[in-house]
C-alpha cells in the first residue's frame, strides 16, 4: 500500500488547530433553540443604559443566572468540520473528531479530508499529553504545561473540559460594569489573564459573544468568538455552528461546524502507540 504523506506546509496549521480546537472551540456554548446572528458591542450609547457597577445585587444575579447555565455532564462527543484561516490564507478543509470523560480524559484528532487521511491523535488526562503524529509516525509523551505551550493560554483540566463542554471560562472576574441595550447585556470585567466583554441574553442570560484581551499591556493576544444554529440535544441547547477568531503575532479564523453531537453516551478514549512508532 502507497504510504500517503501530509503536505509540509500543512503541518503547521493542522498542529495549530489540534491544539487550538482543544481549547477553544466551546468556550462559550449559547442555550437557545433560535439562530442568532453577528452580535457586536454598540458603537455609541444611544439607547445604552448603565446598569451602575455598585449595584451587587444586580451584579450578582446576573452571575448567579449565567452560572446557572453550566452544562452538566458524563460523557461528550461530537464531529466537527473545520474550516480555517490564517495569515497564509485559507487553509484545506480539516474534520475533528472529539471524546471527552469529565474528569478524566479528553481524546481529538484531526483528519485531512482532502487527503483522507487522519493526521493528528492526543489524550489528554489531568496530569499528561499523549500526542500521535499519525504521518510520521512520532509519539510524544509531555505533562500538561507542554499544552499551555503550544496554545499560550493559562489552562488546566478543568478549564479544557469546561471549554469543550461549553461552560464559560475566565468568568466572571471582577465587573467593572454592566451595560444594557435592546435585548442584550453586555459585561465587562478583568480577571487574572483576561478582560472580557461578555454579551448575553437579558432575559435569558445565555452568553451570545465573548470578547477576549490579554491584561498583559505588553501582549496583543485577543479572541473573539460567536454561535449560531442551536439545536436542542439530550435536554441541552448547543451551538452547532461556531465561529473562533484569535490573533497575537499571527491571527486564526476558525469555523466550526459540529455533527454527531452525545451526551452521555459510552464513548471510547483509549490511544494505542503502535510499536513502530518513535518517541520524541
Amino acid at each position: 500500500m502507497m504510504e500517503v504523506s501530509v503536505v509540509p506546509e500543512f503541518k503547521n496549521i493542522y498542529m495549530k488547530i489540534l491544539f487550538f480546537f482543544i481549547t477553544a472551540v466551546s468556550i462559550f456554548s449559547c442555550r437557545s433553540t433560535k439562530q442568532i446572528g453577528k452580535v457586536t458591542a454598540p458603537k455609541d450609547s444611544t439607547n445604552v443604559v448603565i446598569i451602575p457597577v455598585d449595584s451587587s445585587e444586580i451584579i450578582a444575579k446576573v452571575v448567579e443566572d449565567i452560572s446557572a447555565n453550566k452544562i452538566n455532564f458524563k460523557t461528550f462527543s461530537a464531529k466537527i468540520k473545520v474550516d480555517a484561516e490564517d495569515e497564509n490564507g485559507k487553509q484545506p478543509e480539516i474534520v475533528a473528531q472529539l471524546r471527552m470523560i469529565k474528569d478524566s480524559a479528553i481524546w481529538a484528532s484531526i483528519s485531512a479530508t482532502f487527503l483522507n487521511i487522519e493526521v493528528y491523535r492526543v489524550l489528554i488526562t489531568p496530569t499528561k499529553v499523549i500526542l500521535l503524529n499519525k504521518q510520521e509516525k512520532i509519539v510524544q509523551y509531555r505533562d500538561l504545561s507542554f499544552l499551555q505551550s503550544v496554545i499560550e493560554l493559562p489552562v488546566d483540566f478543568a478549564t479544557l473540559q469546561n471549554i469543550l463542554i461549553g461552560n464559560p471560562v475566565f468568568f466572571p472576574g471582577e465587573i467593572s460594569s454592566v451595560k444594557k441595550q435592546e435585548n442584550m447585556l453586555m459585561i465587562f470585567s478583568a480577571g487574572e489573564f483576561f478582560k472580557q466583554l461578555l454579551i448575553v441574553g437579558e432575559d435569558s442570560k445565555l452568553p451570545l459573544q465573548s470578547k477576549l484581551d490579554d491584561i498583559n499591556v505588553f501582549r496583543s493576544r485577543t479572541a473573539n468568538f460567536r454561535y449560531s444554529d442551536y439545536e436542542t440535544i439530550a435536554g441541552r441547547n448547543f451551538a452547532t455552528f461556531r465561529q473562533i477568531m484569535v490573533s497575537e503575532k499571527n491571527k486564526l479564523d476558525l469555523k466550526l461546524k459540529y455533527k454527531q453531537v452525545e451526551f452521555d453516551k459510552d464513548v471510547n478514549v483509549t490511544l494505542n502507540v503502535p510499536k513502530n512508532y518513535s518517541e520524541k
